[in-house]
Formats: structure tokens, C-alpha cells, sequence
């Protein structure tokens, strides 16, 4: 595939040695030098680009979306922080005929973490004695606080918990990777589901594997509606 970068930071730079690594070339990178208010994403700057994977940020996101959309250019996102605006997102998809997979979190072991989460709750939840929790905790640097992963997990464990359902306790200091628990204590036990990522690499493989199966694609999809076809 050829692929452009929307978001040309840390992450960014990781997807794109990721999917050198899977024979992939990445032609287009976009940052805030050349794509300030999504203005760099036009038809002469993508030619001949087949996917774009887009880790920019909340602000810009929404944005870069419409525009790839006007372009027919198929979409990952890994942005999170635009969700209250995913109806309109699809309709601008299902306007020009595109494709667009988003996620909150692109690890592939995170997207079995959530099916995991998942199915705890709806056992838990029969037993009133236990009480269900959420945690997660990350670096200093991270700008989004609960991360859009402990988002994620709290919709999940809503489907089983309803007004019960926990909101995650976020935790920002140091140098912390990336941590969710999932819990369930009584008084008798606790019962604990815990993710850690050691670095940006499954993030960046996921990212690239979404980009391989929304090729020949139209529609909005979450991530894992590919990742267990």
C-alpha cells in the first residue's frame, strides 16, 4: 500500500516504520507544518495515496477526517476525543462513497482486553456483591484524562452495569505506560483484569493492520468489527 501519515509525531513516525517493516511505503506526512487546519490535505498532496492512517489530535481530527472523506481516501483513525461527533463523521463518509475504521485503542491485545472486560462484567454483574471498578493511569505527558480507552471500557461495562457501571479514576505522573485494570471486589475476594503497554508498538501495528483490511472497503467501522471478521 501507499500510505499517508496524518500526524507526524512519535506516533506517527512508529506507523511508519511498522508498515516499512510489512512492505509498505509511506508516500504523504502530514504535521503542523504543512497541514495547519487540515488545510495540506488536498487531491495534488495524496496523489497516489491508496490509505491514510491519522493519529493528529482532538482539535485537528475531525477535520482531517472530513477532508479525506471528500478525497474517497479510506481512513484509519487513532484519534480519540471526537466521538461526540461520529454521526456526523459517517455521514460524511456515506456522502462519497469512503471508508473509515477508528478505534480507541489499536492494540490488537488491547482489543482482546476489551472482549475479555466485556464478558467479565456480564458475569459479574448477576452477583450484587460485587462491586465493579476502574482504573488507568499514564505518563505525565498525556493530554487526555480518562484516556479514550478507559472510555471505551466504561461503554462496555455499561452494557452489563447500567447506573452502576464504574467511571474510570484516572492517574497522570511520570513516566507510567499505558495501564487499564478492570476490577470486581466483594468482600470476600477481588478480582483484577489489568493491560499494560510496554511502548507505541502495538498501537503502531494495529494501526497498519486496520489500514491493510479497510482497503476495497465502504462504511464506518470500529476496529474490532475487523480485527474478528
Amino acid at each position: 500500500m501507499k500510505i499517508a501519515i496524518v500526524g507526524y509525531g512519535k506516533m506517527g513516525k512508529m506507523i511508519e516504520r511498522v508498515a516499512a517493516s510489512r512492505g509498505h511505503e509511506t508516500v504523504a506526512r502530514f504535521d503542523v507544518d504543512n497541514n495547519l487546519r487540515g488545510e495540506g490535505l488536498i487531491a495534488e498532496n495524496l496523489k497516489g495515496v491508496e490509505v491514510a492512517i491519522e493519529f493528529s489530535t482532538p482539535d485537528s481530527a475531525l477535520g482531517n477526517i472530513k477532508r479525506l472523506a471528500e478525497l474517497r481516501i479510506p481512513t484509519v483513525v487513532g484519534t480519540t476525543g471526537w466521538y461526540e461527533h461520529l454521526d456526523e463523521v459517517k455521514r460524511a463518509v456515506t456522502e462519497h462513497a469512503g471508508a473509515l475504521v477508528y478505534g480507541a485503542n489499536f492494540s490488537i491485545g488491547m482489543n482482546l482486553f476489551f472482549k475479555i472486560a466485556r464478558d467479565a462484567a456480564a458475569m459479574f454483574a448477576r452477583y450484587g456483591e460485587y462491586d465493579p471498578f476502574l482504573v488507568e493511569a499514564h505518563h505525565k505527558f498525556k493530554k487526555d484524562a480518562p484516556s479514550g480507552t478507559a472510555l471505551a471500557l466504561e461503554r462496555l461495562m455499561q452494557e452489563s452495569y447500567g447506573e452502576r457501571a464504574p467511571e474510570a479514576v484516572a492517574i497522570r505522573a511520570g513516566h507510567i505506560p499505558g495501564t487499564h485494570e478492570v476490577g470486581f471486589d466483594s468482600e470476600a475476594d477481588t478480582i483484577t483484569l489489568t493491560h499494560t503497554a510496554r511502548n507505541r508498538e502495538g498501537f503502531a501495528a494495529g494501526a497498519v493492520l486496520a489500514a491493510e483490511k479497510i482497503i476495497g472497503k465502504q462504511g464506518v467501522y470500529e476496529f474490532s468489527e475487523l480485527l474478528f471478521e
